[in-house]
């Protein structure tokens, strides 16, 4: 509980973004991001919106944390889509670093997904999203966000 108490206000982004996942690509496009979270139901809860500006698209993030198991369910809304995404990712922190895990598909494609939250001080922290399609022996990494808490 209260793992996402950090990442509560206003920040900036730095989005990279694998132009083709699973495909062997090293073609990344960037863009800017804009985001502002806020925690509920005691800690239990943690929302966030993304704007993506030069892309005039955004999204919606809704992390629960389940007290009974000690583990934390993402859900990503899409603004183009609004649908809630399942399956979530789920895991933990452990320290500063936080993974989490689902099954899905990419195209057609099983993937084991990941997203990896890496706590960096009191004004930065990093999202990653990777790909496995080998059974989590080998990951593609296809989409990072660098944030800087905005002023």
């Amino acid at each position: 509980m209260n793992d996402f108490d950090f990442f509560e206000g206003a920040w900036h982004s730095r989005q990279r973004k694998l132009t083709k996942r699973l495909a062997g690509s090293d073609d990344w496009e960037e863009f800017p991001g804009y985001t502002v979270a806020t925690r509920h139901l005691g800690g239990n809860a943690s929302v966030d919106e993304v704007t993506f500006p030069t892309k005039g698209i955004s999204g919606l993030t809704v992390r629960l944390f389940d007290p009974a198991t000690g583990l934390w369910s993402i859900y990503w809304v899409s603004g183009t889509d609004p649908v809630l995404g399942l399956p979530p990712t789920v895991g933990r922190f452990d320290g500063d670093r936080g993974a989490f895990f689902c099954d899905d598909r990419h195209e057609g494609t099983p993937v084991r997904c990941r997203f990896l939250w890496l706590k960096a001080g009191p004004d930065h922290c990093r999202w990653e999203q990777a790909f496995s399609v080998d059974g989590e022996r080998t990951w593609e990494t296809n989409w990072t966000a660098d944030f800087t808490r905005a002023g």
